[in-house]
């Protein structure tokens, strides 16, 4: 976890910026812990057999962190997978040893930004791999493994890390099961932590908004889905938004100020942070992820 002074004072704020590295998992993000805890309730529950395929969705995270618990294990992996999403995590994937099948956008679709429609295809072609190769099915956006994992671990080391200091959490929305698992925990710990959820401008579907440009740029989250089953919605303080722009000016100030190199959602949680900072939360201790590596998007323009 790192205090993001820099950032803090350059701009005159008070207050403090916890975030947290998980580009520093095997797999370069924060979906090895869920993929890990996946894979453990499965077989602790007998719904993964002994040598079965597991089959998943991803936009490439998720895949990455199964592919090496899959092949720790001894169970084939395949990663569905939109070109939506960038070739860097296709690459990284097939490296280390996944079967990846790719799935055409919706048309209309811009390259590298994966919509709500994109995603419905890939769900489409994920179910249909599962039926053909009697294979497990990962499933993130619903097993509770998603939400367990940061509710065992990255809640506590948060807490820990931060010297039990944490005021308020916020997470970019994929399937959610970060935002519940964290929150749940550093609520116990902190019965006042508020929570906010961070969307997308223009899809900001949870916050009761029309959905207006259901494409952006923050990849791994953002899909327009009004329906996610792990977000615990009594926990969510408020919904907030921050557009590409500034998910991109984010992600570029951590690397330049604070030298960490992070992708679009990292990017997207400071430009939040430093907005509840200079208003709403002035002063407070805010904790975030940094949930993947600048490294994923080198063929996307965040770093142009």
């Amino acid at each position: 976890m790192v205090d993001l002074q820099r950032c803090v004072k350059a701009r005159g704020l008070s207050g403090r910026l916890l975030a947290k590295l998980e580009y520093l998992n095997p797999g370069l993000s924060k979906k090895d812990r869920i993929a890990l805890e996946i894979v453990r309730e499965a077989r602790a529950d007998g719904s993964l057999k002994e040598g079965q395929a597991v089959v998943e969705l991803t936009s490439g995270n998720t895949g990455t962190g199964l592919t090496i618990v899959c092949r720790a294990f001894g169970y084939p992996f395949v990663a569905v997978m939109s070109r939506g999403n960038t070739m860097e995590r296709v690459r990284m994937m097939r490296a280390l040893g996944a079967e990846v099948v790719l799935v055409d956008q919706a048309p209309g679709s811009p390259p590298n930004q994966v919509s709500g429609a994109d995603l419905a295809l890939v769900e489409k072609r994920t179910c249909e791999l599962v039926a053909e190769r009697n294979a497990f099915r990962a499933d993130q956006f619903a097993r509770r493994g998603n939400v367990l994992a940061h509710e065992r671990y990255t809640g506590p080391e948060i807490w820990k890390q931060s010297g039990g200091r944490v005021e308020v959490f916020l997470d970019f929305v994929g399937t959610s099961g970060t935002f519940t698992g964290v929150t749940r925990f550093l609520r116990r710990k902190n019965p006042k932590l508020r929570a906010y959820v961070i969307e997308p401008a223009g899809a900001a579907i949870l916050a009761g908004k029309p959905v207006l440009r259901s494409s952006h740029k923050i990849q791994g989250g953002g899909y327009s889905m009004r329906d996610l089953p792990l977000l615990d919605r009594s926990l969510v303080t408020d919904y907030l938004q921050v557009t590409d722009e500034e998910a991109i000016q984010g992600a570029r100030t951590l690397a330049a100020e604070e030298g960490i190199f992070g992708g679009f959602s990292a990017g997207a949680h400071l430009a939040a942070a430093l907005k509840l900072l200079e208003k709403r939360e002035r002063g407070a201790a805010i904790a975030f992820l940094i949930c993947d590596s600048g490294l994923k998007y080198l063929s996307t323009d965040l770093f142009l």
